[in-house]
């Protein structure tokens, strides 16, 4: 008897069969005493499509995040309504709750909002019940009782952060591919699929573009110590497990895996002072309209007249916003103009071996090097090593650090 979370993604549910599939999978998996909650996102590629309503209406709808966040938690509510009227169908009893319903609570931050609380008296009383859960992922609610999204990928979140609100026995990340690789397979041809890795590596795979799941997802996990097992759903195969540290002996591997990121912007600030407080101007800025940053560098443009240059990476979903603040920071501090480059992409190396290891940046850039890809900018940080890149050449890119990190026949 276990109480088991899973979180099934878009591509699981797209269609009223698919839906249905999963319904039996299920049934066919729970064991007789077993508590089974499941999370669900929007079926196929609802999400994309109400996003472009809004573009129909705007050309920049996330100017209006709280209308987004109405718009995009009605993609959620039909699959968790056609899975729980599915399980029914099949003879098992179940009921659908929206995030709000089985207490999620979240900041104000449409769009990107942050768990603060989890109150799931609810779904402990549907279980009790004997229901199967269907859980709305991806949305919460925030102190005023408006709708607030979790961001892309938002319904690991929410599935990872309700398995440990219940003291969960584990939480099953049901997927499209059959575990975490070495590097997307469908950029790199020879990425091997991880038994199992661990939160920090994760995090930061997650984080630097890894789009298997979400970076605050890893974060729950951590903080409540769930392991999360990412499988696929059209397979029964074991998928990766992620965990606190690893159980099996494993080689010693110098990296994990190769991560990309193709939805990036990169702004430059040119001609501004070189006085302390600049930095503090621009970022504090860019923190107050909920606009993250990313490989910052700052390089003197002239010594004599003391002036320097500020260049930054950020999600190409809040590029209009930190263009519209930098701007007005840039017309304060009298700089000489603002750079946008959109046509950019940023590639990663991560691995706990890489501590202590010398000579792992330098065999990453000359994987570059090889393929005649220019480094516009370098970042690192305890187990990782980014570089942006032009957009054009990610694919190449990917393949050729993959190669050198991973020869062919090498296993994970």
């Amino acid at each position: 008897m276990a109480l088991i979370v899973k979180k099934f993604g878009g591509s699981s549910v797209a269609t009223t069969e698919k839906i249905m599939a999963v319904a039996k999978r299920v049934l066919d998996e729970k064991k007789p005493g077993d508590q089974v909650v499941m999370v669900v996102s929007a079926m196929g590629d609802t999400t994309d499509e109400l996003i472009e309503l809004a573009k129909g209406i705007t050309k920049e709808p996330y100017r209006y995040t709280r209308e987004m966040d109405m718009l995009l938690t009605t993609g959620e509510q039909v699959s968790i309504a056609l899975l729980a009227m599915a399980f029914k169908t099949l003879g098992q009893p179940a009921v659908s709750l929206t995030g709000p319903m089985v207490g999620m609570k979240t900041d104000s931050v449409h769009t990107k909002g942050r768990i603060i609380d989890i109150q799931p008296e609810r779904v402990q009383e549907e279980l009790d019940k004997g229901n199967i859960v269907v859980v709305a992922g991806f949305q919460g609610v925030d102190p005023a009782g408006d709708p607030v999204t979790l961001g892309r990928g938002g319904s690991d979140t929410s599935a990872v952060a309700l398995a440990g609100a219940l003291k969960a026995d584990t939480c099953e990340i049901f997927t499209d591919v059959d575990g975490i690789y070495s590097a997307d397979p469908r950029v790199a041809k020879g990425a091997r699929k991880m038994k199992e890795i661990t939160y920090f590596e994760m995090l930061e795979m997650a984080r630097l573009g890894a789009g298997v799941m979400q970076p605050r997802s890893v974060e729950m996990g951590q903080l409540f110590k769930i392991p999360i097992h990412v499988r696929s759903t059209f397979t029964t195969k074991p998928g990766t497990i992620i965990r606190e540290d690893y159980t099996m002996e494993e080689k010693d591997f110098e990296i994990r895996g190769v991560a990309h990121d193709e939805k990036v912007a990169k702004i430059a600030v040119l001609g501004i002072p070189n006085t302390p407080g600049i930095a503090h101007e621009i970022f504090s800025a860019l923190a107050k309209a909920s606009v993250d940053v990313d490989m910052i560098v700052q390089s003197i443009r002239n010594i004599e007249k003391n002036v320097t240059d500020m260049v930054f990476t950020v999600a190409i979903d809040d590029l209009s916003v930190a263009k519209d603040v930098v701007d007005k920071v840039a017309d304060k501090l009298s700089a000489i103009a603002v750079l946008i480059e959109e046509d950019v992409a940023k590639v990663s190396i991560v691995g706990a071996g890489m501590l202590g290891n010398p000579g792992i940046a330098a065999r990453m850039f000359g994987a570059l090097s090889s393929k005649e890809i220019n480094i516009d900018i370098i970042s690192t940080s305890e187990i990782s090593i980014s570089c942006l890149i032009k957009s054009s050449c990610v694919k190449e890119a990917v393949n050729a650090i993959h190669d050198e990190f991973f020869p062919n026949g090498q296993e994970q």
